[in-house]
């Protein structure tokens, strides 16, 4: 090629290895010219895992589900996500590579390696409820860049990128006490993930600020929705006053499909028996606050720096919530007069 083009191999290397050290700028337009013509006339193609190599970099970005199945399905709470991280990661020029941890164990993948694999990647964006913690710990003291999309501030030192939980369901609160409802009880799962947290928080911040009833009667937790919500506890809780039930989304919409069905089999008429809403994305016969989780994706990506800290924000804060508001769908009165808000 350097024959060809009439110059020496060490202008060949600068030419095809789009260096940015500034050493590729001494070389004349038309020799660089000269240069890629000789090599398409050859029919050349540069290796990419060498150029990578060279450059110590792979522009690629890993993403790694700690879900039951990975989120591919568009109807999955946490495909969106993967949208926005794909729009931004091509806007980035970097290439993502999905890291299959639901394959083996999904939320209960641990060991001492069970994250190594993501190291292929020059970063990293983790999503799920359930991580393990010492392996991200891990990931983190060796400076590897990681980013949780979701709320995690219990692990020291770890980037995260989450939606405002607290105010959306406290928007929801308010919504339906505008209606009149004043005894609203919250159906959520039996775990301690962080946004479950933030929105039984957010719930009873709303309860409080609406003047709504509050007490342990306002949260039922369930470690088996399906079992516990049933059409006759429904019936009793509607029969001492509850006027309104309000769910929350996971990645297995086990609380929300319950509640839903247990509506249903229990004969009530929804909105006219009773209300129900959705701390998540709500299908269309449900109301709910929406928080958009494209957006998430997109953020946490480019917080995800290569080199350097993680861009979150002002004052080095490692930490970002996305808020916005609610997207609030139909919802009723209590059945009969309704209370004045």
């Amino acid at each position: 090629m350097a024959q060809l083009a009439g110059v020496s191999q060490a202008t060949v290397s600068l030419v095809l290895s789009a260096r940015t050290d500034g050493k590729a700028a001494t070389i004349s337009k038309e020799t660089r010219q000269r240069v890629l013509d000789a090599a398409r006339s050859l029919g050349y193609a540069h290796d990419p895992a060498a150029r990578r190599l060279a450059a110590v970099r792979n522009n690629l970005l890993g993403v790694f589900s700690f879900t039951a199945t990975f989120p591919t399905d568009v109807q999955h709470s946490y495909y969106p996500f993967l949208v926005g991280v794909e729009q931004e990661a091509a806007a980035r020029g970097f290439d993502l590579v999905l890291f299959t941890g639901s394959s083996s164990g999904g939320a209960g993948a641990a060991g001492p390696d069970a994250l190594s694999r993501v190291r292929l990647a020059d970063g990293c964006l983790f999503l799920g409820r359930h991580v393990p913690r010492a392996e991200l710990k891990r990931l983190v003291a060796d400076g590897f860049p990681v980013v949780h999309l979701g709320r995690r501030d219990e692990l020291e030192g770890l980037a995260w990128v989450g939606a405002d939980y607290l105010s959306a369901s406290r928007a929801v609160v308010a919504h339906l006490a505008a209606l009149g409802h004043r005894r609203i009880v919250l159906v959520r799962e039996d775990d301690d993930a962080p946004a479950s947290a933030d929105r039984e928080r957010g719930f009873l911040e709303g309860l409080e600020e609406t003047g709504a009833e509050t007490g342990p009667a306002a949260v039922l937790r369930c470690a088996d929705p399906v079992h516990e919500v049933t059409a006759e506890r429904v019936r009793a809780l509607v029969a001492d006053g509850v006027t309104a039930f309000v769910a929350e989304e996971t990645d297995t919409g086990a609380a929300w499909r319950a509640l839903d069905a247990a509506v249903r089999e229990a004969g009530l008429d929804c909105p006219g028996d009773v209300s129900l809403a959705l701390l998540g994305s709500p299908p269309p016969d449900l109301a709910g606050g929406l928080v958009p989780p494209p957006d998430l994706g997109p953020s946490g990506s480019r917080a995800l720096r290569i080199s350097g800290p993680p861009d979150l924000g002002p004052s080095g804060s490692r930490a970002l919530r996305i808020s916005g508001p609610p997207h609030l769908g139909a919802s009723g009165p209590p059945a009969g007069p309704a209370t004045t808000p």
